[in-house]
């Protein structure tokens, strides 16, 4: 998971992800720990960043 992630970029919650990507917690949490989806930690909290969730939405699009 990556720490140092731009200051003026939108973060999102686990709970924003798992409902724009209709994908369950463990699933969004698993994209996070194998890099599949940038994220960083606020105290017990993931939060991702939210031009990375779209691009990877675009990209899920794609490949159907």
């Amino acid at each position: 998971m990556e720490s140092n992630m731009a200051e003026d970029a939108k973060l999102l919650s686990l709970a924003e992800v798992c409902k724009m990507l209709n994908k369950p917690e463990s699933m969004v949490k698993r994209y996070a720990r194998e890099s599949l989806l940038p994220a960083t930690k606020d105290g017990s909290n993931l939060l991702f960043p939210e031009d990375a969730v779209l691009k990877y939405i675009e990209i899920e699009k794609r490949l159907g």
